[in-house]
């Protein structure tokens, strides 16, 4: 059985947290802006337009940050072989958390796409990594490689988070009457699952590689298998109004790709500020989650509210404001829970 760590340096929480509310909040905002209708005055580019330079900005400048801190350095030093190539060997954990990763980054602008608030897709995907969370801590207790007890006031705060997800569910016929919509949304959470539970691995195992060699194979692994997608859809392999979409941003950019570069490239940040958020040693998964859903809630908030009163954007429902309510008692009982482990 392996201890769980605690003696990892690593970034002051509260600074990450300030990092990660304020990118968000950008990210969300400008998701909504260059989506808007062109007739109104902004940009109005189509979800795949929108999507293909959001994630190039994001993963460009996640890649220049760790190439110019010298992370690929940081690692263990231990290799291994995988697929007959000697790699380092935390690249065991790595490449399909990259792969997860590759799918969580087009997920999240696509869901921030669909015809909801910020709010409620921030609610939605907030609310079940709580639940996700939850299920990694508990995989990890069989498993017997986490010590820590799981409380009751855990279980409670699944069980509202499973509420709050379900309630734009319902509420939403444009949710419940598209499939993509749903398709994207289930792709985030499974993802999201397996990479927390490869993360936690990486915490309790005691690796001597640190979160920044982590993060930084992680990217590293996720732009490659974009770029691979990339060169798929270039070629067709996409079909529809999203492909189609995708198309038109390499063969026809718009004159405000630039700015959407730049807009991706905030979201790049929420990837940095988001990973060490989870990478916190000594941490469980639950604590991580708890600490990174209220932030973000907080944050999606705050754009729901700019989109509104500054782009005329949608409004929240009472619906959405009482998923927002469910969310905050499902938070108060993990703070309960952690208050008393």
């Amino acid at each position: 059985m392996s201890a769980e760590p605690t003696a990892q340096r690593a970034p002051p929480l509260l600074a990450l947290c300030a990092g990660y509310f304020a990118f968000y909040v950008m990210t969300g905002v400008s998701v909504k802006y260059f989506q808007g209708p062109a007739s109104a005055g902004y940009p109005g580019l189509a979800d795949g337009t929108f999507l293909i330079y959001s994630t190039a900005g994001g993963s460009g400048l996640c890649l220049l940050i760790c190439l110019a801190l010298g992370w690929f350095k940081l690692g263990s030093g231990r290799t291994t072989r995988i697929l007959g190539v000697t790699v380092p060997e935390e690249f065991r954990a790595l490449i399909p958390s990259g792969i997860c990763a590759a799918v969580i980054i087009p997920a999240t602008t696509l869901l921030y796409s669909l015809p909801i608030s910020v709010m409620v897709a921030m609610v939605m995907m907030r609310g079940s990594i709580i639940i996700v969370s939850r299920l990694v801590d508990a995989t990890l207790k069989w498993q017997g490689k986490r010590t820590s007890v799981l409380r009751w006031e855990e279980n409670a705060a699944v069980g509202f988070a499973l509420l709050a997800v379900m309630i734009p569910l319902f509420e939403s016929k444009e949710l419940k009457l598209n499939a993509a919509a749903i398709l994207i949304f289930v792709s985030y959470v499974g993802a999201y699952a397996v990479r927390l539970y490869l993360m936690n691995r990486f915490k309790l195992e005691g690796l001597k590689g640190d979160s920044r060699f982590y993060f930084a194979g992680e990217q590293a692994v996720a732009t490659v298998v974009l770029l691979a997608a990339a060169g798929l859809i270039a070629a067709g392999a996409l079909t529809g109004p999203l492909g189609d979409a995708m198309r038109t941003a390499w063969l026809a950019p718009p004159s405000v790709w630039p700015l959407a570069l730049v807009a991706g490239a905030a979201y790049g940040m929420v990837a940095f500020f988001s990973v060490f958020i989870f990478l916190q040693p000594g941490r469980s998964a639950t604590f991580a989650g708890l600490v990174n859903r209220l932030t973000s809630l907080v944050a999606g908030t705050v754009a729901t509210s700019c989109s509104h009163f500054w782009l005329g954007g949608k409004a929240p429902a009472q619906s959405d404001w009482a998923s927002l309510a469910v969310i905050g008692v499902a938070v108060g009982f993990l703070a309960l829970g952690e208050r008393r482990k």
